[in-house]
């Protein structure tokens, strides 16, 4: 892979890496940032995968990969994310538990969950009596429930309140996550929630970069959420690291991904039965896009990174250029023109680039 040498090179003082994705159904992204994840533990000694996925359904997957705890296709899949069920994410899960087997505790890597939404194990942990209105968590979608704020943000506070002594630590943790999950359920949709829900997996990054005692924490997420822009994921952890948070954003040629399709107009939200999960395709981004300026860029067919730190004195970094971007569901028929103004040294401290992106394998 072209440019993993100058990747290597820039992570001197990093301690959090986002490791972006302009798909979430993309099979080379996913290959491409397990090897760049076994990269930064065994040559730079990161020892936490930190993935936009169910905080609450975390531990069982750090059950799995520290210890062997269970299975690992049960515990991917009980993240209930679609996106991440898939054979590339199960292989990285795999090797990260191969990778720990008879090593001393200390140095083994764990895997946390960093999205409040999907809550289920939370509940279940302390039961329909004690969990009462906070059960609807376990499946409440983002932003669906703003009539119920008070009622839910009250109901947290009670139940994180009523965890007393040191046997607690567990029980007050999955409190905690229901009040984050309550947050960004009863937060109102657009900008508010974005910034609701950002911000709760930004603290989740912190507990889980102070839990690695030193060591460094990949982010798995969107582009949209490890990107320095606005009040994003990766905006929060600039503020809060500084130089030692690197954004890596990845972007792909042509091809075809993964995602739920909804129809267009105010008929399209996600509302009642989601919508399937399908292939998408897609041709050659435009001569003026980001994507365009990456393909010509010299390198072989395979992945390349771009680091932009090196680079910041190269004028091309501070143009704007429109980019991909899609997320867990596309809107049928206009999916191709959607696009975002990025200024990549400005919110990319690296760029990594497939020319071809291929559909992830779903488990």
């Amino acid at each position: 892979m072209d440019g993993l040498e100058e990747f290597g090179a820039a992570l001197g003082g990093v301690r959090v890496v986002g490791l972006g994705e302009s798909t979430h159904g993309t099979a080379e992204f996913f290959r491409l940032k397990h090897r760049l994840f076994e990269h930064l533990v065994t040559e730079h000694g990161f020892r936490t995968l930190a993935t936009e996925a169910s905080a609450s359904a975390g531990p069982a997957v750090d059950a799995y990969v520290r210890d062997g705890a269970g299975d690992a296709e049960t515990a991917l899949t009980g993240l209930g994310f679609w996106t991440w069920r898939t054979r590339e994410v199960l292989d990285l899960l795999k090797w990260t538990r191969s990778y720990n087997r008879g090593r001393p505790r200390a140095d083994r890597v764990g895997f946390a969950g960093i999205d409040p939404q999907r809550s289920g194990a939370s509940v279940a942990r302390f039961g329909p009596e004690r969990a009462g209105a906070l059960s609807v968590l376990a499946d409440a979608q983002p932003g669906r429930l703003p009539e119920r704020r008070a009622e839910l943000l009250a109901a947290a506070e009670a139940l994180e309140a009523g965890v007393s002594g040191a046997s607690g630590d567990a029980d007050r943790w999955h409190a905690r996550v229901l009040a984050r999950a309550a947050d960004v359920a009863t937060a109102e949709p657009g900008e508010r929630l974005w910034r609701v829900r950002d911000g709760h997996m930004a603290d989740a990054v912190d507990e889980a970069v102070a839990a690695a005692g030193g060591a460094g924490v990949a982010v798995w997420a969107h582009n949209g959420h490890v990107g320095v822009r606005g009040a994003a994921l990766g905006a929060r952890l600039r503020e809060r690291y500084g130089p030692a948070y690197y954004a890596l954003g990845l972007f792909f040629g042509e091809g075809a991904f993964r995602a739920r399709r909804m129809w267009p107009g105010p008929w399209g939200p996600r509302t009642k039965r989601p919508s399937r999960v399908a292939v998408n395709r897609i041709g050659p981004a435009g001569p003026d896009t980001l994507e365009a300026l990456l393909a010509a860029s010299p390198g072989s067919a395979d992945a390349r990174l771009v680091d932009l730190r090196s680079r910041a004195h190269e004028e091309w970094t501070r143009w704007t250029y429109p980019t991909r971007t899609h997320g867990a569901y596309v809107t049928r028929f206009v999916y191709r023109r959607n696009v975002m103004p990025v200024v990549p040294g400005k919110e990319y401290d690296g760029l990594a680039y497939v020319p071809v992106s291929t559909p992830s394998r779903p488990l």
